[in-house]
């Protein structure tokens, strides 16, 4: 049977059927132990996006309530105050003409963030991926639920330093996130956790 094989090119065996060799006991090993990682790397990247979006929600539910149509308060004289103002445009207050531009931005990158965590590996990539995340929650939350009406809210800011526009927590989250992605792809690190060198 086996010369019969061997005449008419009968493979025997898997590699010679062209087949995919079976992974080594190493191979096998790391990928069981990648699953896991990938999965804690992703709960990073939403625990992140959470503690960020919550906070964000929090701070503007206070100051609707109490800072709104009130006098600024001083936090550091006048360099640093608290004022509550209703901002139609982007982060910090550019562009207000394109609300509605900056609504459908704002959940294309959340989308995209959400495909992204199928293949995050990085823990410091996670955590950047989950503070742009969080805070394009926080205002995206804003556009479609406050006034003047669904996809045109304004975002409410209230951090307002001298000589600079006001902002919120979810401007900062997405500001920080972005920064550390930058930083990160200086360094080479990729979200998948492998390093390159140009």
């Amino acid at each position: 049977m086996a010369e019969a094989e061997r005449i008419i090119g009968t493979p025997d065996t898997p590699e010679a059927a062209g087949a995919e060799p079976e992974q080594s006991d190493e191979q096998a090993k790391e990928a069981a132990a990648e699953r896991p990682r990938g999965r804690r790397r992703i709960a990073v990247l939403f625990g992140v996006a959470a503690f960020a979006y919550a906070l964000d929600l929090v701070s503007k539910m206070i100051v609707v309530a109490k800072l709104e149509h009130h006098p600024p308060i001083e936090i550091i004289g006048d360099w640093l105050k608290f004022e509550a103002i209703r901002n139609a445009g982007a982060a910090f207050g550019f562009g207000e003409a394109f609300t509605v531009i900056f609504t459908v931005i704002a959940a294309a990158v959340i989308v995209v963030i959400a495909r992204l965590a199928r293949k995050l590996y990085s823990l410091p990539w996670a955590i950047a991926l989950g503070l742009l995340l969080g805070g394009a929650l926080g205002n995206l939350t804003d556009r479609i639920f406050r006034s003047p009406g669904v996809f045109e809210g304004a975002v409410v800011d209230f951090i307002a330093p001298k000589h600079f526009a006001v902002f919120n927590l979810a401007d900062s989250a997405i500001v920080c996130g972005g920064i550390l992605i930058v930083l990160l792809s200086f360094r080479g690190l990729d979200p998948d956790g492998t390093v390159h060198k140009d």
